[in-house]
């Protein structure tokens, strides 16, 4: 039986429903799914007007129908969400429902699922017999469970989340919902363009340096990477334990807001988490969102994004193009967002003196790569399967060795940085924790001089490029965001405008540590003052036409 004749079938006997009540009710259910919010989603669910089996066997119809051109999913798990599905279609109609209930969702494939293999996107952790079986949840996954959600499977990533862009060992190569040639930008950019094409209606992104709101901006999406600390990044195999953080990506403010509230959570195995509840402001986050939000607000533009940093880069051989400054189509939507700010009630100031380059030089002294293997035996030590806790243990069950880059070397290998723990390292004060306490004050110096809510810059500061022309991934995707992980500040990238060639452009605002809700607040009267998402014309892949 044909690929598409078979889902047909299972979609038929999953839901009881004759060929012909299920050509009736098809027009119908893309007409209310597409770009449905979670609350949409809630209100369809009390109104009886469908099964959650209904509704998850839509988007696996989707991903079958259109993912063999994209290839946001490295995995798909169908027998689990159905399973899921009829569960809560079960409960009797009385019960109490998480925030999640019924509401499909797509989680990175670096990210533990007990039962399913924590890929990473490394063909490493998928030899045959030596697969990294996740032995339990990572917390967010438990909170996403814990709240009702339907995970329909797991993205596409690079390997590790080690790139601006979405080619990986074990998944291969995925492309933008807006132009399958495009990159989506890395690394959660599976996510970004699984939820660009509807797949589901939330997702989990991790970010390092730029990689929720990367793949958001150019997939025209909410990408929200909240406060170091907020959620946990305990059960997420590490690029840079102590730069990366994990948050939601939505097709709007509103289920972002939501489903960041479901994954925030205090965990013993993440030390960033402790205090979490306290520090946090109030939920729900539903409470910040106001349209009217950014009426009074101030926010400044980083002049060394606008300008680049060429003292900085000087004559390194890795310097990106324009020296890190905005190019003149980036800039031109970039302008056209901030009239679109001004217009929405904020006040928008361009200075020179406002995060200069001596600002970006300092960010970039706080040193992470010594303690890049500890965090990597962290997790294997604490979610890696029976044969291996470690990297040592790794390579003696395998026979392999482990990628040099992810412990302290390089790809080229030459470049080899010694290892150690950060909490018995002397030199880790000079190293880490001065330098990102001196960023952190001197960016909310700047802040308060000039009376500063936020800060706002383009997600990107080029556009993305065309990976089928040969050598064109040295112009691109670059995005110079990597500095706000570093501080531990939220930041969220929100849908922009369009370039004139159809492909996104994003807008970002970095915040205040542990000021999530305004932060949403501000992204939300953004999104209802401009309305900038519009869906993407996807291509079907050829075997499901068959």
């Amino acid at each position: 039986m044909r690929r598409g004749s078979w889902l047909s079938v299972v979609w038929v006997v999953a839901v009881g429903m004759s060929s012909a009540a299920l050509q009736a009710q098809t027009p119908a259910m893309d007409r209310d799914l597409m770009e449905v919010s979670i609350p949409k989603l809630e209100a369809l669910y009390a109104a009886h007007r469908y099964t959650v089996t209904q509704v998850t066997e839509w988007y696996l119809d989707r991903i079958a129908r259109y993912d063999g051109t994209y290839k946001a999913m490295l995995h798909v798990d169908r027998e689990g969400a159905l399973r899921r599905a009829k569960e809560e279609d079960a409960e009797p109609k009385d019960s109490k429902h998480g925030a999640l209930w019924g509401v499909p969702v797509l989680v990175k494939a670096n990210t533990s699922i007990k039962g399913l293999v924590t890929s990473a996107g490394w063909e490493g952790y998928l030899k045959p017999g030596e697969e990294l079986v996740a032995p339990r949840d990572a917390m967010v996954v438990t909170r996403l469970k814990g709240a009702g959600a339907v995970i329909l499977g797991q993205t596409n990533m690079p390997d590790f989340a080690a790139s601006d862009t979405n080619i990986s060992t074990a998944g291969g190569r995925t492309g933008d919902a807006y132009d399958v040639r495009y990159s989506p930008g890395g690394s959660s950019g599976g996510t970004a363009t699984g939820l660009a094409a509807n797949f589901a209606v939330v997702g989990t992104g991790t970010d390092t340096a730029n990689s929720i709101r990367q793949p958001a901006a150019n997939n025209s999406l909410v990408g929200f990477m909240p406060t170091r600390g907020l959620t946990s990044i305990a059960g997420i195999h590490p690029l840079d334990w102590l730069r990366d953080n994990t948050g939601p990506l939505a097709r709007d403010v509103t289920s972002a807001a939501i489903a960041l509230e479901v994954m925030q959570a205090e965990d013993p195995l993440d030390k960033w988490t402790q205090g979490a509840e306290r520090k946090a402001e109030a939920t729900p986050y539903t409470r910040y969102l106001k349209k009217d939000a950014l009426k009074g607000k101030r926010f400044g533009v980083p002049w060394f994004v606008l300008e680049g940093s060429p003292s900085v880069y000087g004559k390194e051989s890795d310097a990106p193009p324009n020296n890190g400054a905005v190019v003149p189509e980036t800039r031109a939507a970039f302008m056209k967002a901030v009239e679109q700010l001004r217009a929405a009630g904020a006040t928008v100031v361009i200075d020179k003196e406002i995060l200069p380059e001596s600002f970006f030089a300092l960010v970039r002294t706080v040193n992470t790569r010594p303690y890049r293997r500890e965090g990597v035996d962290n997790f294997l030590r604490d979610f890696g399967p029976p044969q291996y806790h470690s990297v040592a243990e790794y390579e003696k069950a395998t026979g392999d060795k482990f990628p040099a880059y992810m412990v302290g070397g390089s790809r080229t290998g030459d470049d080899v940085t010694p290892q150690k723990r950060l909490e018995s390292d002397p030199e880790a004060e000079a190293n880490y924790w001065a330098p990102k306490r001196k960023a952190l004050e001197m960016y909310e110096a700047a802040r308060k001089r000039w009376r500063l809510d936020g800060f706002v810059y383009p997600a990107l500061q080029i556009p993305t490029y065309d990976e089928t022309v040969p050598g064109a991934s040295k112009a691109g995707p670059y995005s110079e965001t990597g500095w706000v992980n570093r501080l531990g500040v939220p930041a969220v990238s929100v849908p922009g405008g369009f370039y004139s060639n159809g492909l996104p452009f994003g807008l970002e605002i970095s915040g205040v540590q542990w000021r999530d809700g305004d932060l949403l607040g501000y992204a939300y009267a953004y999104e209802q003052a401009t309305h900038n998402r519009r869906l993407p014309k996807l291509v079907a892949a050829p075997e499901a036409l068959r």
